[in-house]
């Protein structure tokens, strides 16, 4: 059973999300809420594992709701407003949901965040680790532009960017490194090095203290060298 909550300041909205809920059988609603600041205090009291949260809201948004928390439970956003969505992906809400909102539509977040719990739980894993999606949306220059998770060989750390390495063209977007070691899926990308993330299927060969992808050279790190072995080792 998921446990959630429901947080929109429109009380028509709140309730048909938390009709919704009682409709899904592994849902349970531990509470709804008009405003973020009642939520984020009940947050502190009792954990849940599901937020379905509302965007526009007066004081506190959605999206300030959600940064404030240190260790934010699974999300799905409903909004009636669509260009608040690559916010969702940067914050790796599970969906992005607009009103008003088919039933449809309301299950098959529910079921997403249902998968991604139940991989976590199985794996130990923590939930920024677990990934359903197969691709991400990235924000360069002045255009937003999806990259499949297959086509990336690697990730380089820059000065002030991070170059993402693909089959075709490579990608600058002023994301941290450390983002993507958070968001990408922890068995297929794994860090080699402070400015280097690789893709474990892109790996060529290794020697020594060196990975090749591509014909590309990408050193190995003495702080990351026993973890990279031990990935290497489980999968040879």
């Amino acid at each position: 059973m998921i446990k959630c909550i429901a947080v929109d300041d429109e009380p028509l909205a709140l309730e048909i999300i938390e009709d919704y809920i009682r409709k899904v059988p592994f849902l349970n609603l531990a509470g709804k809420f008009e405003n973020a600041a009642t939520a984020l205090h009940f947050l502190r009291e009792e954990p849940v594992d599901l937020v379905f949260l509302d965007i526009k809201m007066p004081d506190i948004t959605g999206i300030q709701f959600l940064k404030s928390l240190k260790y934010p439970p699974l999300v799905v956003f409903t909004t009636a407003y669509g260009e608040y969505a690559l916010d969702g992906f940067n914050l790796d809400v599970v969906d992005y949901l607009l009103k008003p909102v088919p039933f449809e539509r309301f299950l098959k977040a529910a079921t997403k965040a249902s998968e991604i719990l139940a991989v976590t739980q199985q794996k130990g894993a923590p939930l920024e680790a677990a990934w359903v999606n197969d691709y991400i949306f990235i924000k360069t220059e002045y255009k937003i532009i999806k990259i499949n998770l297959e086509d990336i060989l690697f990730i380089e750390a820059l000065k002030d960017y991070t170059k993402i390495y693909t089959h075709n063209l490579p990608v600058l977007t002023l994301r941290s490194l450390k983002s993507f070691e958070t968001r990408l899926p922890a068995d297929k990308f794994i860090r080699v090095h402070r400015s280097y993330l690789v893709s474990l299927n892109k790996i060529n060969s290794v020697e020594k203290n060196t990975v090749m992808i591509a014909n590309q050279s990408i050193p190995i790190s003495d702080g990351y060298r026993d973890r990279f072995y031990d990935v290497i080792n489980k999968n040879s």
